[in-house]
């Protein structure tokens, strides 16, 4: 079954760090671009950063630019986003999902979100 799940959520202070990690089961992530995309409450889904899967280019929201970094780890299979410098408008749902055209068919797959809370 393929699957993605979004480990290291959490609460953090204002001015803190965390790292997010999207882990895929049953596929290769490295075939997939991947996107992270957040939604805080009563606001909709906005993209955080995506990295694609040929020349891992990289592509980062004005709102976070400078402070969030994402970047691959083929041989975890997996996709971390590591933030710095949050802010209490960065808690938020986080999504990772992965996307793959393969001969004219769109693969999506999406995780179930983590909550990333930044509050003193």
């Amino acid at each position: 079954q393929k699957q993605l799940v979004e480990p290291g959520g959490g609460l953090v202070q204002p001015g803190g760090s965390l790292r997010l990690s999207c882990a895929a089961s049953g596929f290769t992530l490295e075939h997939y671009a991947i996107g992270w995309l957040r939604q805080a409450p009563g606001k909709g889904r906005e993209g955080v950063s995506c990295i694609n899967s040929i020349g891992g280019n990289t592509n980062y929201a004005d709102s976070v630019k400078g402070r969030v970094t994402i970047s691959r780890d083929n041989a975890k299979n997996l996709v971390n986003l590591e933030m710095h410098s949050l802010k209490p408008e960065d808690t938020a749902v986080y999504y990772c999902n992965a996307v793959r055209i393969v001969r004219g068919t769109r693969f999506v797959y999406w995780g179930q979100g983590t909550q990333v809370t930044v509050s003193s």
